[in-house]
């Protein structure tokens, strides 16, 4: 059934050249309307010092970062691999350095805009033309926390998702003269600090998860001496021809040395063998049927190193082969995708059964934990692995599950997986805690804006 959203000319003049009807839906126009009746609104343009779409600058494979759209969550704003740019581009690009509590907003997405998220330090990095500033005034009326919250509560949403334009076969976009009319009710002194304790208390929660998944690496880094392993870049390597009978395999990739010197270096009581010996089960999703219901599917973007994320997933109806249904306690590999091949995370969010898509491994053992495997996985051990054994060309690589049984890992004692299980579950915790707090952050803004309405 057709829904009509009937407008005034007056509005249509005040929208500037707004005429199409997503401008218009009814839920975007009364969220507006409601927050522009407040005593005292004003509007995002007035309020800061700058705002402002991204740079297009050059990047380099390696040299200083510059933060793009993927790295922008609810949460973060380093989130998967940044581009890089070289130091002479960084100077020719100064005026798009973020410093320590700018805002940095997504501007392009496929289906949605608007993450957003704060700078917490004063580490050097850009920002790419799908990412826009926002930087307040000394003296605003609201401060950078409290305005993150306030763009993240549903109002915020809703107002971010009116000020959109662009087509339905693809990008959609958040222009910045939309951004600048933004409407921001106030909120009190008292109320905006008390809101920055919940997310500064949150910010120090994730410190200390951050601090436990680093323990839990170092500690396996030092039991296989990978700290203190140092490469030289061979000039060149050979490999016998029975090893490339053995593998079946002529590219030069799977024969770099790194990994056999990482064998030589270990301590003498440790012995590596095939993961595919400890595995009860590895096995590769299947193109996924979605629905708008069933288990979630998880894919290479859900999985992050040594944690899963929900996040965005879709619904499918399980597959009917027990084997390829995702249970507590296995560990999901990535298969693909550069920069994320290989990526391991232990499946420990929920109780709750899930399905793989078609380029994620299901691994189950039961003598190996999921957290200490997740993270040999994702160490130097296994990350030079994935690099002898992933095929197809740079554009396209894959990692598959009887390549993944090859995999050499240590079984190491009780004692030290359940150290890392323990750092991880302490981790798990911790981010858990950040996340309450930082939900009752927003609730709170929410609260405070339907009190005003």
């Amino acid at each position: 059934m057709a829904i009509f959203a009937p407008t005034s000319t007056s509005k249509l003049q005040s929208s500037f050249i707004r005429f199409d009807a997503e401008f218009f839906k009814p839920e975007f126009a009364e969220v507006y309307e409601q927050i522009c009746a407040v005593p005292g609104v004003y509007l995002l343009g007035k309020i800061t010092e700058r705002i402002t779409q991204g740079s297009n600058p050059k990047f380099t494979d390696k040299g200083l970062p510059c933060v793009n759209g993927k790295n922008v969550y609810f949460g973060t704003m380093t989130e998967g691999d940044p581009n890089f740019v070289s130091t002479i581009e960084f100077e020719r690009l100064s005026r798009y350095v973020l410093r320590r509590n700018d805002l940095v907003i997504t501007l392009k997405h496929a289906t949605k805009i608007g993450r957003t998220w704060i700078v917490e330090d004063d580490e050097p990095r850009i920002f790419s033309r799908n990412v826009g500033l926002l930087r307040l005034k000394d003296g605003s009326p609201i401060i950078p926390s409290v305005l993150l919250l306030y763009l993240w509560t549903k109002q915020g949403q809703l107002l971010l998702d009116r000020c959109a334009t662009g087509g339905t076969t693809g990008q959609i976009t958040l222009p910045m003269s939309e951004l600048r009319r933004l409407p921001i009710p106030p909120i009190s002194e008292d109320n905006q600090t008390a809101i920055d304790s919940l997310f500064w208390r949150s910010r120090r929660s994730i410190d200390k998860s951050i601090e436990s998944y680093i323990q839990a690496q170092k500690l396996l880094e030092s039991e296989l001496r990978l700290d203190k392993l140092k490469f030289d870049k061979p000039l060149g390597y050979t490999a016998k021809f029975s090893e490339l009978e053995l593998s079946r395999r002529f590219d030069s990739e799977h024969y770099y040395p790194a990994f056999d010197k990482l064998q030589e270096n270990l301590p003498e009581h440790i012995q590596l063998i095939p993961l595919g010996s400890v595995l009860i089960s590895c096995q590769r999703g299947k193109q996924t049927i979605y629905s708008s219901s069933g288990l979630p599917v998880l894919n290479s973007k859900h999985i992050l190193e040594n944690k899963i994320t929900l996040e965005g997933n879709r619904h499918a109806q399980p597959n009917p082969e027990p084997s390829l249904q995702i249970q507590y306690g296995d560990v999901l590999i990535n298969g693909t995708g550069r920069g994320t091949i290989g990526r391991a995370a232990p499946y420990l969010v929920s109780e709750h059964q899930a399905i793989p898509d078609n380029h994620v491994t299901i691994l189950r053992s039961p003598t190996l934990d999921p957290a200490y495997l997740s993270f040999y996985l994702n160490s130097l051990a296994g990350k030079l692995q994935v690099e002898k054994y992933q095929r197809g060309s740079s554009g396209q690589l894959e990692l598959y599950p009887f390549d993944i049984r090859k995999f050499q890992v240590w079984e190491a004692p009780q004692s030290i997986q359940q150290e890392i299980r323990r750092l991880y579950d302490q981790a798990s915790e911790s981010a858990r805690q950040s996340r309450q707090l930082l939900d009752q952050a927003k609730a709170r803004v929410e609260q405070l804006i339907e009190e005003a309405v």
